[in-house]
């Protein structure tokens, strides 16, 4: 069974990616992805390049760390808790950051 989670954990990384590539405009943005990259907090302070940035950077540590933890726990190494915590931790402010309020398209987002 720790085997199914860590590559679990090791996909749930590899799934940040795709906002990386979003964030970074390598695919054009289209409304039916569900994200746009802007930031109901930021996009106002920073300009739209900034934001995609500090995007680029949360969801990229994010990936990072849970594909590392994933590998931590299948060597079974103990430092793969701490490693999970943070890049959740990242993942939820990048997410709570990046959300433009609406329910449509949630699973997408």
């Amino acid at each position: 069974m720790t085997t199914i989670i860590a590559i679990f954990i090791i996909l749930h990384g590899l799934a940040h990616i795709w906002y990386v590539v979003l964030s970074l405009g390598w695919v054009p943005f289209q409304p039916e992805m569900g994200w746009s990259g802007e930031s109901w907090l930021l996009t106002g302070m920073l300009d739209d390049e900034r934001a995609r940035s500090l995007a680029t950077v949360l969801y990229a540590l994010a990936a990072l760390g849970f594909v590392a933890a994933g590998t931590g726990m299948l060597m079974k190494g103990g430092w793969f808790r701490p490693v999970m915590l943070v890049s959740a931790v990242l993942s939820f402010i990048a997410i709570a950051l990046y959300w433009d309020g609406s329910l449509a398209q949630l699973v997408q987002k």
